[in-house]
């Protein structure tokens, strides 16, 4: 211990040694009882790795990529009219682009393959009426280029999957002289899931080594790095099998997955490294006894842990308030890993420890201490930062306001056909109709209206400045007193003036006129997250200023804590802006800039950032709680959390980057997206906020950051974190 230990100090830690002077509390409990029930316990994760994991490998096959909509809005209001209505030529409807570059389209080869595609179509249940190229419609005026539209005869969900089957055979009839790419919302989604599926993938098969490297230096010894791994790899297969399962029931979104994946690597390492370090110092503290360090590492290091898991769950649990089910199926991807790993942190992980015992040390790197729990290089950085601490405050907040400074001019919105490769069907087929038709034809609007009202939304969209032409009123396929018609904007889909083309519509329309197409219903869902985000950033940093309040009982710390997250999360939207917006780096990353950062952005990855961030946080301050019960004094509680906390935080920080910096290097925009993001807040919050800055604050508050008031005292349930 260091020089400033107290006598109470002292007496706790001769305790230590030599008898326990209380009961293990509920989490220490359950550590025994898993060890003393090592059959059952083991069976029953073994039924339960093996029985999801069987549906593990159906994960990519069975989850959708849509329900990026604004559930209750006009659009998908307005798309449900169609496709119930209008023969299924809805937003999700297939549109295949045969362009000939020899003549016309519809003469010799191209009359041929349009015939074959048409028949493809035909043949699939899933498709509902199949419309031929119309002059003046869907076919160009040079006759060079024509669309066959295969109206959706499913949801959004399974018109994905009925693009995944198709768009390889309808690709195939292309012949020298005549292309046929497939394109529309639905192919978008499934060139989008194939092409992020690919950089998941290279990003996983990227981060393990570098995670395995990282947890070796960590754990210094090979055994003990493995362990992490293992408790991933379970929480991984029993979330993809329930999610396969789940969506038997309800869509989910193969963000889930995705999320999940990352989430249960990052968090799985983070619990185990905690886990397993304390474990480690406590067989040490008592070589003859591992029931007692089975208990002790579970009534310390466990609570930290399952409060930071219910911090994690409490952030996660907030994007569920945003009315979009491909939100919502992603949050419950990754609420589900979460529970899963957690699950298997406080029973499998105590078990796994048990039976293995002083094996985990196997195959030590030399100058590996198994043993020692309390660094020495982090109590002399605890030592420096309670010397000077307003330099190395000052310090650290300049740094964090300088990078949060760019996030003022920060623009969002929904992505653009530049996230696809330039050779995905989609893109192909979505710049030959721009080509053909217009500028504005890939987001043309579909207006629904009462048959009465037909010529009066006529007359508005022929008046509309925004509209490059429309087509006749069409009536409904199943004779309902309904019209729509078809409006070609004059800017492309991801153009801003779109937007306000939309809002005069909706306005000057008659009253009957409902606007919708893919391109609205984007601009309906970012409205709808624009709404959104305060509410989930007020819930999330609410909630998670209560949790930290319930674990700590300590308001002002605890306050300060939650803050704190801001400035970590704040940052790493201002270096955001600088490469996704403006462009800087974009050779590097490999990407082309869309002009602004993809609506989604800022409310899912908040979430995402803050849940990480009380991670460290909860470590960092249950170990200063701990001190602080032990010994009373604030020197102590700061110097000493980072001494037996800072390694751990340093080392999951270093992994959580890595894992996430390979998705910036990989894939299409958004992946990259959620890389730099994730990576630049862990790389600030893990080494600025958590072991700068709150370090800082506690060395500047005292006393006063455990200080509880009576009547909170009395409020709260008494959580302490020192188990002699």
């Amino acid at each position: 211990m260091t020089s400033h230990s107290t006598p109470r100090h002292a007496a706790a830690t001769s305790a230590a040694a030599h008898g326990p002077a209380h009961a293990p509390g509920p989490l220490g409990r359950i550590g025994l009882w898993v060890t003393t029930h090592r059959r059952l316990t083991a069976m029953v994760w073994v039924l339960l790795i093996v029985g999801l994991g069987a549906f593990a490998p159906k994960v990519e096959h069975e989850l959708s990529g849509a329900g990026w909509q604004a559930d209750g809005s006009e659009s998908v209001a307005t798309r449900e009219l169609v496709q119930d209505h209008f023969g299924g030529l809805a937003s999700h409807a297939i549109q295949v682009v045969v362009h000939s570059s020899d003549g016309p389209v519809t003469e010799g080869d191209g009359a041929k393959v349009i015939a074959e595609v048409t028949r493809v179509l035909e043949q699939e249940p899933r498709i509902a009426e199949v419309v031929a190229p119309q002059p003046g419609a869907t076919l160009s005026a040079d006759g060079s280029t024509a669309i066959v539209l295969a109206g959706a005869g499913a949801d959004t969900n399974e018109m994905v999957r009925v693009a995944t089957d198709l768009k390889g055979e309808l690709q195939d009839l292309s012949t020298g002289s005549v292309e046929v790419n497939p394109t529309g919302s639905s192919l978008l989604w499934s060139d989008f899931n194939e092409a992020n599926l690919e950089a998941m993938l290279k990003s996983e098969f990227m981060s393990w080594p570098v995670t395995l490297a990282i947890l070796v230096l960590a754990f210094g010894a090979l055994v003990a790095a493995g362990l992490p791994l293992i408790l991933t790899l379970a929480g991984l297969v029993a979330s993809a099998g329930s999610l396969v399962l789940i969506n038997q029931v309800v869509p989910v979104s193969i963000w889930a997955m995705n999320f999940a994946m990352m989430f249960a690597l990052a968090l799985g390492i983070d619990y185990a490294l905690f886990l397993v370090v304390r474990y480690r110092a406590a067989r040490a503290a008592r070589p003859d006894d591992k029931s007692w360090a089975i208990a002790q590492t579970m009534d310390t290091a466990g609570k930290a842990v399952l409060l930071s898991g219910l911090t994690v769950l409490v952030s996660l649990t907030a994007v569920m308030l945003v009315p979009s089910p491909s939100f919502r199926s992603m949050a419950g991807g990754i609420i589900l890993s979460v529970v899963f790993v957690l699950a298997a942190t406080l029973t499998l992980l105590p078990l796994v420890l048990f039976k293995l015992d002083m094996k985990i040390n196997k195959f030590a790197l030399p100058w590996a201490r198994s043993g020692e729990h309390r660094s020495a290089a982090f109590a002399a950085w605890g030592e420096r930062l309670w010397r000077r601490p307003v330099v190395w405050g000052a310090a650290s907040l300049v740094i964090l306001v300088a990078l949060a400074a760019p996030i003022l001019g920060l623009k969002t919105a929904m992505p653009s056909i530049k996230v696809l490769p330039e050779d995905a069907s989609a893109r192909i087929g979505y710049d030959q109709v721009q080509d053909a038709f217009g500028e504005g034809a890939p987001g043309t609007l579909q207006i629904v209206a009462d048959t009465g009202e037909a010529e009066a939304t006529s007359a508005v969209l022929a008046n509309d400045p925004g509209i490059a032409g429309a087509m006749p009123a069409m009536p409904a396929a199943d004779g309902s007193d309904l019209v729509m018609i078809q409006a070609v904007p004059t800017v492309d889909p991801s153009d801003p003036e779109l937007s306000a083309t939309v809002d005069r519509l909706r306005a000057d329309l008659p009253g009957s006129a409902q606007v919708g197409g893919a391109a609205v219903e984007n601009l309906d869902l970012k409205t709808q997250l624009d709404d959104s985000t305060p509410l989930v950033i007020g819930v999330v940093m609410v909630l998670g200023f209560l949790l930290l309040l319930f674990a700590l009982q300590a308001p002002l710390i605890s306050l300060l804590g939650t803050l704190a997250s801001l400035l970590s999360t704040a940052a790493a939207f201002g270096v955001a802006r600088l490469i996704f917006q403006e462009g800087h780096g974009t050779g590097l990353l490999g990407f082309e800039s869309q002009g602004f950062l993809d609506a989604w952005a800022p409310v899912f990855f908040f979430a995402m950032i803050f849940a990480i961030a009380m991670d460290y946080t909860v470590f960092l301050l249950a170990s200063a709680k701990e001190h602080f019960e032990r010994s009373g004094d604030p020197r102590e509680a700061m110097v000493g959390a980072l001494a037996h906390s800072g390694r751990v935080i340093f080392a999951a920080g270093a992994v959580m980057v890595a894992v996430f910096f390979t998705f910036a290097l990989s894939g299409p925009i958004p992946p990259k997206e959620m890389g730099v993001v994730l990576g630049i807040a862990v790389l600030l919050d893990a080494f600025l906020v958590r072991l700068v800055l709150l370090p800082v604050m506690l060395r500047l508050t005292g006393r006063a950051a455990w200080y509880t008031p009576q009547w909170l005292r009395r409020i709260l349930p008494d959580i302490t974190f020192a188990h002699d």
